[in-house]
């Protein structure tokens, strides 16, 4: 019988850092992933400053900006007029230790803690570990899993389901995902041209308005990466043609050059936010318990956010002898702000990028153009984007 304190399901960003966090504070962890390795998944690229700011608490942030870029700046641009809104979080420095957005991909961060997961005194990393079945007996969570082929017994006081969209954790235990998913698909593209000489003054996160043909456009350290909308209806290999993507980069910077990619992903978005993140011994982080569309990089952010708080809790609970309770007012808190802040805000985001740009009074753009030229308002603005202020929000809830 295989033990732990606390079991985690999943070796994404969201799963590594709560392992993390829990064995800093010298509690036993066990870490399953069903893969061979943590996934190369390019999708999710931006680090918060508050999100950096956790990572410092625990001597990470330097490491990983070693891996990343800075990008203090971010732009709302409009496809038709070439109108561009630049935003500078440097404007923030006397509130944020670290002023800029990181711009690292996922499968770095993610590697990084597994790594120093599997030399962790209170930790250990099993890949090719996939969840089979659970249950709760009130003092203890039984865990059936499959080891290629050969089951394994596992036992532990607390089970995460830090095990994405289609959580298997959530599944069983049969708890609502309730919201919507977006009718069209959306395609990311990868490529190491320097898309920044099809442009000008291009910062390293950009958001194009259209009403037909938006796209955003962001720069990791080993390639630019454009995402855009597609119809649901396309054959998934018209999609990921080469001549579907060689109109794609004609039609995004103007250009018949050639661009080469070196990643091709379509993928199905939704704005969901489960009923509770806890059920008894079993609690839910991440992307299995809120989904959100991309535009902000709230998403991962959101989910190292419950990473902390969760580690944060089961420390009083395990270590401390606090009352169970604090895993009600985890669910309390992060739920609250998904909804309240993530989820509004990233519809917003998509309704602004989806415009003309006119001067239509009821516009996001023009609300954004009026947020633009007012100090106040666009300090507040910019602190509400880097997710503090969603921090803020948090630590009111009791």
């Amino acid at each position: 019988m295989n033990s732990a304190k606390v079991i985690i399901i999943g070796a994404g960003p969201v799963g590594t850092f709560v392992a993390y966090c829990l064995a800093e504070y010298g509690i036993e962890t066990i870490l399953l992933e069903s893969e061979t390795s943590c996934e190369t998944d390019m999708r999710a690229s931006t680090f918060h400053p508050s999100t950096l700011k956790y990572l410092d608490n625990l001597n990470l942030a330097n490491e990983l900006i070693d891996k990343g870029l800075k990008a203090p700046i971010f732009q709302y641009r409009i496809r038709a007029t070439d109108e561009i809104l630049e935003f500078n979080l440097e404007e923030l420095s006397d509130v944020l230790d670290f002023p800029f957005r990181l711009q690292c991909e996922q499968y770095k961060f993610a590697r990084m803690l597994a790594d120093k997961l599997d030399n962790h005194k209170y930790s250990s990393v099993m890949f090719n570990r996939e969840l089979i079945s659970f249950s709760d007996a009130g003092n203890k969570v039984k865990l059936k899993v499959d080891h290629k082929g050969i089951g394994e017994d596992y036992e532990c006081d607390y089970l995460i389901g830090a095990d994405g969209a289609n959580s298997i954790v959530r599944r069983n235990l049969g708890i609502e995902f309730g919201g919507f998913t977006y009718k069209e698909k959306f395609f990311t593209l990868s490529t190491e041209k320097p898309l920044e000489n099809y442009f000008t003054d291009l910062s390293y996160v950009n958001y194009v308005s259209d009403p037909d043909e938006w796209f955003v456009m962001l720069k990791a350290p080993s390639a630019w990466r454009i995402l855009v909308p597609v119809d649901e209806k396309l054959d998934d290999d018209l999609i990921r043609s080469d001549d579907y993507v060689r109109n794609i980069f004609k039609r995004a910077l103007n250009s018949d050059d050639r661009i080469e990619t070196i990643h091709r992903t379509i993928y199905r978005v939704h704005q969901r936010v489960v009923d509770t993140m806890r059920s008894g011994r079993v609690i839910l982080a991440g992307d299995s318990a809120h989904l959100n569309n991309p535009l902000g990089g709230f998403g991962m952010n959101g989910g190292l956010h419950d990473a902390w708080n969760l580690a944060k809790q089961l420390d009083e609970i395990i270590n401390h002898n606090k009352n169970e309770e604090l895993l009600d007012l985890y669910d309390r808190q992060r739920r609250t702000v998904m909804n309240e802040f993530i989820q509004k805000q990233t519809i917003r985001n998509k309704k602004m990028i989806e415009e003309t740009g006119d001067d239509k009074y009821s516009s996001e753009w023009n609300r954004m153009r009026n947020i633009h030229q007012s100090d106040t308002e666009r300090r507040q603005y910019m602190f509400r984007q880097t997710m503090a202020q969603s921090l803020l929000r948090e630590a009111e809830i009791s």
